[in-house]
């Protein structure tokens, strides 16, 4: 019902404010479309100013620092936001105030927060793994380029690229670059490059915009075009800040078209110093070699052995001749003491011999048959014995036999 109400018998304004309280409360969850003019974070809460589109109407409001953090793209001041919200009205100081409860970007944060979750899925996929990249060759022998015709990407590519080696070839693809049909006509002139054999890289440029233009060179099909493309691919969309998906997937990401053209070939200029500096350190290097080899050669000849070569032929002949005396030294001692002790053995065995004996005055009685008699039982009269002696034999015939005394003996 209506608060009646006249100059004689006005209403409090605590009453005021507590139906104002009352109105609003009832008023429940609303979305709000707005733009955030103010943007303050302080402990673990928000305090934003939210500013109408068109009309200058602005009003406070408040969330948990989390209501920003799980937005897929950053919320920061003049951002176009939609918010789920409940109006609040503060009675004690007559404010009135929104408690948000999501906050949803619009506009071109909607489509950074689309972009962000397609990156996100691209990414869980292992398109944007860093060692799948695929390696530049150094002087490609063809270069293939995807462009739009007559455009100052195209320019600055060429040019800049022929200034740095001027024997580049490129394969020119013109594509567009721009609009619902661009990604279709991009992947088309990537089909076609990518299986000429002569072209060894691939280079998608286009010089810049904004997110809504650049929307083409994050289409999913041309990323996963661009992944699965044997030839390595270079990106060269707009300036640095522009960050399309095709920057991530590809082998090299260049900041600008001309950037993209000092990298892609190398500056015939600083090549040619390099090699220069290199023949240099080639030659420096040869000749100290070849002075430390010098060095080391006529060291080894000033050693004596190699001054003086029979030095160690002298020195191992004497020793040679040392051994040999040695040699025969003791060969020559050791035959003198064998002599001696073979004359020793032989005056030994010459008096054991019975050829000794013989000279000393004995003799041999032998029988015929060269028995030796040594008893009388052998013998008998008239039996003929031969008598040796020293210098021969005689031959006798016994007479008598009679047996001898023991004692006459041993006498």
């Amino acid at each position: 019902m209506a608060l009646e109400t006249s100059a004689e018998t006005p209403a409090p304004l605590r009453q005021i404010s507590q139906l104002l309280d009352g109105y609003i409360g009832r008023l429940g969850l609303v979305w709000v479309e707005a733009e955030i003019a103010q943007l303050t974070r302080r402990q673990g809460m928000c305090f934003l100013k939210l500013r109408d589109l068109e009309a200058k109407i602005s009003i406070d409001a408040t969330c948990h620092v989390s209501v920003l953090d799980v937005s897929p793209v950053p919320v920061t001041e003049g951002s176009r936001v939609v918010a789920h919200a409940k109006p609040s009205f503060y009675a004690p100081r007559g404010s009135l105030s929104l408690d948000l409860r999501e906050i949803r970007p619009q506009g071109e944060g909607e489509l950074l927060a689309q972009l962000e979750r397609r990156k996100q899925l691209l990414a869980a996929e292992g398109l944007f793994d860093p060692r799948l990249k695929k390696r530049l060759p150094v002087l490609p022998r063809g270069i293939g380029l995807i462009t739009g015709k007559n455009s100052a990407a195209e320019r600055d590519i060429l040019q800049n690229a022929r200034l740095r080696w001027p024997e580049v070839r490129f394969v020119v693809r013109h594509a567009l670059v721009q609009g619902n049909d661009s990604a279709r006509d991009v992947m088309r002139a990537l089909h076609e490059l990518s299986t000429d054999d002569t072209v060894d890289l691939i280079v998608i440029a286009r010089g810049g915009g904004s997110v809504e233009d650049l929307l083409p060179f994050s289409d999913e099909g041309l990323i996963r075009a661009v992944f699965a493309c044997p030839t390595p691919v270079v990106s060269a969309i707009g300036h640095e800040p522009d960050t399309p998906l095709l920057d991530l997937v590809a082998d090299l990401r260049a900041s600008t078209p001309t950037d993209a053209a000092k990298r892609i070939v190398p500056d015939v200029h600083e090549e040619l110093v390099g090699v220069a500096a290199m023949r240099e350190r080639a030659t420096l290097a040869v000749r100290a070699m070849l002075e430390r080899e010098v060095r080391g050669l006529a060291a080894i000849r000033s050693r004596p052995v190699l001054a003086s070569p029979a030095t160690l032929v002298d020195a191992q002949q004497s020793v040679i001749h040392e051994s040999r005396d040695r040699a025969r030294r003791s060969l020559g001692h050791r035959l003198e003491r064998a002599g001696d002790e073979i004359g020793h053995h032989l005056a030994r065995v010459r008096a054991l011999s019975p050829l000794a004996t013989l000279e000393r005055g004995y003799s041999v009685a032998q029988l015929t048959d060269g028995t030796v008699i040594t008893s009388i039982s052998q013998v008998a009269v008239d039996t003929d014995i031969t008598l040796r002696v020293t210098d021969g034999s005689i031959g006798l015939r016994t007479l008598t036999v009679s047996p001898s005394s023991k004692k006459a003996l041993h006498g």
